[in-house]
């Protein structure tokens, strides 16, 4: 594999900055190691210009010697070490006491007196760390390693990110927000039809399991995403699981039975279904007599991605319930497992590489060329040397979509750069060489980026905010051009998208990507590079990588057999491990992992069993940036976290943490914390201590409680807070006015930089006293209100720059509705009905909404110009009539109900896209019918949208 330097480059960089500071800070200078400090400065500076070079070489398509790979990982292992020095440095040490006077002097000298011993210590690495920089130095003339050689055009492949580029991406519009994703197999149309009507024939006495067969890339996957979505309405129980290279049967096994139990109602009366914590703790054994119960006599579908061997195909069967109702899809790369999973060929589907037609179609779905006819032989080959792989065409169109497609040599520098390997025969060699050409074509950072996502396992969907973040912490991302970090770690996550390096999964309601997720070979290709590079150590899950020889930088720990996962760990050297994520189980973590100080990034989301002793060794790492405890069992925070002086983010939501300790007032640096859970409305106190986190721009989860809150105006201070949501307003001693100081405090931050606003005022009524703010938050772009909420607030049609709006038991009129089509970029709108539907005060506002609209709502023409998300939530739904001409834009349509009165018109909705209803169990058999209406009318569609219908416990 050809030589990386992303990560190399990105640690130089990160270590430059560090030094930098270090000298300017005169007083914290150790006496005696300045002139070693100001060395290796010089001395790695020139080691950077040189990887520099290096980056652009092999992105020209230079092949490097085993001695200047050899040089390049000497280079990052000295700058790992300097940099963990430099940060020792910092913790240990601290500031030099400035200033004059007596009381200052005498700070000073204890301060001398106390930090002796470490003093010496970290002067003496420092002076070791400037020899060591120095050897690596010398040894490249020794060994000879060249500056890279000038790369003539005809030769060069991809030009190097380093040159300046007619199509530099730095100022690209941010992709457009949708809510539904167009992926689609590309020429299985009929392929589909045919295999989902017999999945879903019950006439046969035995499961249906049909197997899809293809080499990696093909859309072996996407054809079953598809069947999923046309077919899966058609079953009572469907679930999704990935088999992968190691299979996990125990894991696959739980995996399933998450989609397919029912859960547990609020009451605690959902007959036999459990949550995910009592699947957790069934065995082999019982996962499959669960299984089985669950599906007994059920008409289901499950899928089964990516199985890879007949030995796995069979354990799988064999834990599974075998009746006639049940239908099974197998994704596999190999023919013997088709065979083995199927009984008769016809229900084995071989998938072939697209002809060049196909190609073409898809190329420029995702390249939008608006001069297609231009340089058409050009174009032609390009698709044609993919050889019919969707994963290339779509990798290739990424690398293209973001230049100037009207300048004929893009075209030709990136047909230059691709050999003819694919159009020949699908190979894995293949496939690596189109990924080296999108991979050396990312700017350096942009690279880290990219290889950071080999943190997480196959097939998990990945949240855009914690991966943000997470960037962030780890040093990717800078201040560029006048942009914030957050806005420049948006800009990458867009790149990376916007290149079809990675697909969108999930839009969140504003339309922007919530969810996004990895193919496999791409991530094949990640790990590989992360591993060659000692950048990410991956253990367990899907992967078989070899245990690194150097100090593990950043850990990664996937789900696997706890005893392989602990014998691998336990031949490594984790002392420097800066970054740490653990998947499900934390039993495979050797306690001494937790005794690392110079941790900065900790990721625990999900992990059951974290003990008091590991949460005190873990509120001792004080270098830490971001910490993640959630959906954790935890109850408290040790009094520790205070000492966390680095720490920008914590996000401890779906635990039971209700109050944080005080000396969460010295979290100077804190950019994010994130608290509560939102479907058990448990919410975490605002406190005097969270208001002195002045840093503050993201605040979520939080209860108001009159008489134990302190004086709301302490809130005053956040002015930085961009999102603030309020889970729960309680006033114990049932005054009126107790939140008469929350209205000033909302019109004064909204004044600032507030952007998201929710607030869920449990019954108290607040919501209706907000029409009297004398000044509304006109600059809000997301607003959830939900409470007893009687009428929509009159100054909501102020909110000129509102794209996202939720308001929950609100009364459901027309009138209001024509106030709200005047909000010109309202880009989703939810009406919700959350509580239980014989709570008295549903009932009120039920019977309102009927008396008021005679039952009905009437969605008129014009308004809602820019609408591509509608839903409504409620025990009961009045009849929703869509007049000609009502809402152009919306995409997407949900309702959930236990009672609807029909939905007409969806006729007139002319860029629909998805109907999704989410139906109660205890709904009537006259809803079912209005249900099937619905269908009906979907069908008649003239863009035929796709439609899910759900069952919900209440």
């Amino acid at each position: 594999m050809e030589l990386a330097v992303g990560g190399s480059e990105s640690a130089m960089s990160s270590l430059l900055g560090k030094l930098g500071n270090l000298l300017a800070q005169e007083y914290t200078l150790i006496s005696g190691v300045r002139s070693e400090i100001q060395y290796m400065n010089d001395e790695l500076a020139s080691m950077h210009a040189f990887l520099r070079k290096l980056g652009r070489a092999a992105a020209a398509g230079a092949v490097h010697d085993e001695q200047t790979k050899d040089w390049v990982e000497q280079i990052r292992d000295v700058a790992y070490d300097i940099e963990d020095c430099v940060d020792d440095f910092a913790r240990r040490l601290g500031r030099q006491p400035r200033g004059e006077g007596l009381i200052v002097n005498l700070r000073r000298a204890w301060y001398t007196m106390t930090s002796l011993s470490a003093r010496q210590d970290i002067a003496n690495k420092i002076i070791d760390l400037k020899n060591r920089a120095q050897e690596v130095g010398e040894r490249r003339t020794r060994y000879g390693v060249q500056d890279p050689k000038e790369i003539s055009k005809s030769t060069a492949g991809i030009k190097p990110s380093g040159q300046a580029r007619s199509y530099a991406t730095d100022h690209l519009q941010p992709p457009a927000p949708q809510l539904v994703g167009t992926t689609e197999p590309v020429g299985q149309e009929e392929a589909i039809a045919k295999h989902g009507h017999w999945l879903t024939d019950h006439s046969e006495s035995s499961v249906r399991v049909l197997a899809i067969v293809g080499f990696g890339g093909l859309g072996k996957t996407t054809m079953a995403l598809a069947l999923q979505r046309r077919f899966g309405e058609k079953f009572d129980s469907r679930a999704w699981v990935q088999a992968s290279q190691k299979l996990n049967l125990p894991s696959l096994l739980r995996g399933i039975l998450k989609q397919v139990m029912p859960q547990q109602d609020p009451e605690g009366k959902g007959g036999r279904g459990t949550s995910d914590d009592g699947i957790e703790g069934l065995n082999e054994k019982q996962l499959k007599e669960e299984l089985k119960e669950q599906l007994k006599e059920k008409n289901y579908i499950l899928f089964v991605d990516d199985v890879w061997s007949v030995s796995s195909w069979q354990n799988i069967w064999q834990s599974l319930p075998v009746n006639q109702k049940g239908s099974i899809v197998v994704t596999t790369r190999f023919k013997s497992v088709a065979n083995a999973c199927c009984r008769r060929q016809e229900h084995i589907y071989m998938l072939k590489p697209l002809p060049q037609v196909e190609s073409k179609k898809l190329f420029f779905e995702r390249v939008h060329d608006p001069n297609p006819e231009n340089f058409k032989e050009t174009k032609d080959e390009i698709i044609r040397k993919c050889g019919g792989l969707p994963l290339a065409v779509v990798a290739v169109a990424g690398l293209l979509a973001r230049r100037n497609l009207t300048e004929e040599s893009h075209w030709k520098i990136v047909n230059e750069s691709i050999n003819s390997e694919l159009d020949k025969n699908l190979s894995p060699e293949g496939v690596t060489q189109i990924l080296n050409i999108c991979y050396n074509d990312l700017p350096a950072d942009q690279k880290n980026c990219l290889l950071y996502l080999s943190v997480f396992p196959k097939g998990c969907s990945i949240n855009r905010n914690r991966l943000i973040r997470r960037w962030i912490s780890e040093g990717f991302i800078a201040e560029k051009d006048g942009k914030t970090v957050e806005e420049v770690a948006e800009d990458s996550f867009n790149e990376l998208i916007g290149r079809n390096i990675v697909r969108p999964v999930e839009h969140s309601t504003n339309g922007k990507v919530k969810t996004c997720q990895v193919h496999d070979m791409i991530l094949e290709y990640i790990v590989s590079k992360s591993s060659e590079e000692n950048f990410i150590t991956v253990v367990g899950g899907h992967w078989l990588t070899p245990t690194p020889s150097n100090k593990v930088r950043r850990l990664s720990l996937h789900n696997s057999n706890p005893e392989d996962v602990k014998e691998k760990i336990g031949n490594m050297n984790l002392s420097h491990v800066r970054s740490l994520t653990v998947f499900e189980d934390l039993h495979h973590l050797p306690s001494y992992s937790f005794k690392s100080v110079i941790l900065q990034v900790l990721d625990l989301e999900g992990c059951k069993n974290i003990n008091t002793k590991q949460l005190d060794k873990i509120f001792k790492m004080f270098q830490l940036k971001y910490l993640s405890l959630r959906n954790t069992y935890i109850k408290k925070l040790p009094t520790e976290i205070g000492k966390l002086q680095y720490l920008e983010t914590l996000d401890i939501r779906d635990t039971n943490v209700t109050v944080l300790p005080s000396s969460v007032g010295r979290l100077q640096k804190m950019v994010h914390l994130l608290g509560g859970n939102k479907s058990t409305h448990l919410a975490l106190r605002f406190t005097e201590e969270i208001a002195k986190m002045t840093a503050l721009q993201t605040l979520l989860g939080i209860e108001i409680s009159r008489g134990s809150t302190p004086d709301l105006g302490s809130m005053h201070n956040l002015t930085k807070l961009k999102k603030l949501s309020i889970y729960s307003l309680r006033d114990p001693h049932n005054n009126s006015n107790k939140y008469d100081e929350l209205l000033p405090t909302i019109e004064h931050l909204s004044g600032y930089s507030l952007k998201s606003l929710a607030i869920d005022d449990g019954f108290t009524g607040f919501l209706n006293s907000m029409d009297d703010l004398s000044s509304p938050p006109k600059y809000l772009l997301s607003l959830d209100l939900s409470g007893k909420l009687l009428r929509v607030p009159k100054w909501i049609k102020e909110l000129e720059t509102l794209e996202k709006l939720t308001l929950s038991l609100t009364s459901l009129q027309t009138d209001g509705l024509e106030v709200l089509s005047q909000l010109s970029k309202l880009f989703s709108l939810t009406f919700s009905i959350n509580a239980k539907g014989q709570d008295r005060s549903v009932v009120e506002i039920l019977q309102k909404n009927a008396m008021d609209s005679g039952g009905k709502i009437f969605v008129l023409a014009d308004g809602f110009a820019s609408l591509k998300l509608l839903r409504f939530s409620a025990p009961v739904i009045p009849l929703l009539s869509f007049l000609e001409g009502a809402m152009p834009e919306l995409q997407r349509l949900e309702l959930q109900f236990r009672l609807s009165e029909g939905v007409y018109g969806l006729e007139y909705l002319r860029s629909l896209q998805q109907v999704h209803l989410r139906v109660s169990r205890k709904a009537s058999e006259a809803t079912k019918i209005k249900v099937s209406d619905i269908r009906s009318s979907v069908g008649m569609h003239h863009k035929k949208p796709t439609m899910v219908v759900d069952e919900y416990y209440e």
